[in-house]
């Protein structure tokens, strides 16, 4: 939900016996995102069920495979055959964070635009505790309001635009199947070394929702994706 493909094609007519050229390319596109998303929905499975670090190690070599090869990769196809893998921070165990949850401070909607799907609407709903003494800052989480809704968590740091994408990065997209769980108490597990660019940092086709003023941490986050050279 969080980053939006280019124009779709429309879907195809149920009353007809036989699929017409642009409903046959709307089956196709949609099939390819369905099996697209199941993938990185399997993938967080079993980054979960993973000890941190080869959980990471794993995440990353799925995503550079999915990048290469995938018809939904964000990178343009005339790119992936040459393309050398995606550029990430070497894994630091302290940027993982077991955060407790609280009320949002300001839980005003937020509505950004999402090309020609209309406008998004952000529900802040909660705010973390505990992240400021580590990181300078604690991070509101957004309900993705919606049929179904889902958690999404944007953020910025001081890395933005040096050495990472200029817009922030993303670490939860449930609709994605983007979410790294939880502990047995509650908290949920933060880990920025799984932070990962929006797909409009690979190609302006995509459109993509960028992290609100409040979700900006004055402290350099150098762990997950980084920014392409």
């Amino acid at each position: 939900m969080s980053d939006f493909p280019p124009a779709r094609a429309p879907l195809p007519d149920p009353q007809s016996s036989a699929m017409r050229p642009n409903a046959q390319e709307a089956l196709v596109q949609h099939r390819s995102l369905w099996d697209w998303r199941r993938h990185i929905s399997e993938l967080y499975a079993e980054v979960r069920s993973s000890e941190p670090l080869p959980g990471w190690q794993h995440w990353c070599a799925v995503r550079d495979d999915l990048f290469r090869r995938h018809a939904q990769s964000p990178i343009v196809s005339q790119e992936r055959r040459h393309f050398p893998g995606i550029p990430y921070f070497a894994y630091d165990p302290s940027l993982r964070h077991l955060a407790e949850l609280g009320g949002p401070d300001n839980s005003e909607p937020v509505s950004m635009t999402a090309g020609r799907d209309g406008a998004v609407t952000l529900l802040p709903f909660a705010r973390t505790r505990g992240l400021a003494p580590h990181l300078g800052n604690e991070l509101t989480l957004y309900w993705i309001e919606g049929y179904g809704g889902g958690v999404f968590l944007p953020f910025r740091d001081a890395t933005c635009g040096r050495e990472t994408f200029a817009g922030g990065r993303y670490l939860l997209d449930t609709i994605k199947g983007a979410d790294l769980g939880c502990t047995p108490d509650g908290r949920i597990i933060l880990d920025f070394n799984f932070a990962y660019n929006p797909s409009c940092s690979y190609s302006g086709q995509w459109v993509c929702p960028l992290a609100p003023g409040e979700n900006t941490l004055p402290l350099p986050v150098r762990g997950g994706e980084r920014g392409r050279d």
